[in-house]
């Protein structure tokens, strides 16, 4: 059986001012391409991911503009499609207040309490 991997995201918007995605989410998503059975967690600031909705399309740093912004929105969905579940921290969520509503379709809600029997059902947990 193949080994099973738990990617926990904490930091947010992580290379997204360089790139025009999150790396780990990039590497995740690599990783499952190539047939790893990987997935996600997001939690603290990374919940904001989830947020239908945003666009860092106007994104300039003084002359430097962001030509290929950032479309997690995308991202987290392509992971979902091909297979992975994300998962994402409700207590996060509304610290920050977002509401269920504000989050995109397929996430899989999770209470802060529960982490630790979720990272049981993982051989690995890699956090970012």
């Amino acid at each position: 059986m193949a080994l099973k991997v738990l990617n926990i995201v904490e930091s947010a918007y992580r290379a997204t001012i360089e790139e025009q995605d999150d790396t780990i989410l990039w590497t995740v998503t690599a990783l499952k391409g190539a047939g790893a059975n990987v997935d996600v967690l997001l939690r603290s600031n990374a919940v904001n991911y989830g947020v239908k909705g945003q666009d860092a399309s106007g994104l300039q740093f003084g002359a430097k503009k962001q030509t290929q912004p950032p479309q997690l929105e995308d991202d987290l969905q392509r992971l979902m499609d091909n297979g992975a579940k994300v998962y994402v921290v409700t207590d996060d969520v509304a610290e920050r207040g977002l509401e269920r509503t504000d989050l995109i379709g397929g996430l899989e809600p999770l209470s802060r309490s529960r982490i630790a029997k979720l990272c049981a059902d993982y051989d690995q947990i890699w956090h970012w």
